[in-house]
């Protein structure tokens, strides 16, 4: 903070600005946008891992595997986004804490579910009541990342899915008369083509991503939604920098940035799909083809 924004009534105009958009709750604010990216820099690849599982267990020729893969794509696409991250993150967390009641506490005689309460012995929560602030909020943030990886992982499925069915049969065939097995056919043959046709539908997710951050809201975590809501609100002179309402600026900054980030994401993965599209008997580099000199 500067020495000159220590009386901001004193200020003029543009130096009450630039004291208002560098004080602590500003850079709180900014932070935020960190957290948001972090997100995304941890649950997109999380995310793609989750999916490729379920789509190779949903081509599986073992029974369990392909029922497994199958039910879980099914049923968390089947069920609204929002429902899901507020029911998995309750459960998840519960479940932490019922496995460490249970290796801490094997004595304890009291029934866990009393009613609507959940009770675990103090040894068993999670994190512990005394944990300082940083642990509470990273406890949290990995649980919703866990979650988004949980939820996108089903749809990232259920494109690879498609994506590997996608794949010409003749070329599996041609693979599989030259003497390669099933697992060099897979991952020689059938995993590096599929790319190309899962990129549209993974590039949807990604913008779905992108769009459902601001559900971090919903899960307790003081992303750039709560903080643009809490600093945009009407402050009166009991507070340093008293303002009217001015959550439409901020929300419509949020806007902006959102419109720009998907925006530098449509560029890049269009360049990612035309790096992909070469050589491959798809639409796309049937184009280059015809386009090359």
């Amino acid at each position: 903070m500067f020495s000159f924004c220590s009386d901001p009534s004193t200020l003029d105009t543009f130096r009450w600005f630039s004291c208002y958009l560098t004080n602590g709750v500003h850079i709180l604010f900014y932070q935020s946008f960190l957290t948001v990216g972090l997100l995304l820099l941890i649950a997109a690849p999380l995310s793609l891992g989750i999916g490729f599982a379920a789509a190779t267990a949903s081509r599986a020729r073992n029974l369990p595997a392909r029922l497994i893969g199958k039910t879980y794509t099914a049923m968390v696409r089947g069920v609204p986004d929002i429902v899901f991250f507020l029911f998995f993150v309750l459960v998840l967390d519960q479940g932490i804490e019922y496995i460490r009641h249970i290796v801490t506490c094997p004595d304890w005689d009291e029934p866990i579910r009393q009613g609507a309460n959940f009770l675990v012995c103090d040894a068993a929560r999670t994190p512990q009541g005394n944990a300082p602030q940083w642990v509470h909020e990273s406890y949290n943030f990995a649980l919703a990342t866990f979650t988004y990886a949980i939820v996108f992982g089903a749809f990232c499925g259920n494109v690879l899915y498609g994506a590997m069915g996608a794949v010409p049969k003749t070329q599996l065939e041609t693979a599989s008369a030259y003497g390669m097995s099933q697992r060099q056919i897979f991952w020689r043959i059938l995993v590096p083509q599929m790319w190309v046709y899962a990129l549209p539908g993974l590039s949807n997710i990604w913008m779905i991503l992108i769009k459902a951050t601001p559900l971090l809201f919903l899960l307790g975590i003081e992303d750039i939604v709560y903080w643009a809501r809490e600093i945009g609100g009407s402050r009166n002179s009991r507070f340093a920098y008293p303002h009217p309402d001015w959550r439409f600026w901020y929300f419509l900054g949020l806007l902006i940035f959102y419109l720009c980030f998907t925006r530098v994401s449509e560029l890049v993965l269009s360049r990612l799909t035309h790096r992909l599209s070469r050589g491959q008997a798809t639409a796309g580099g049937e184009a280059l083809r015809k386009a090359a000199p």
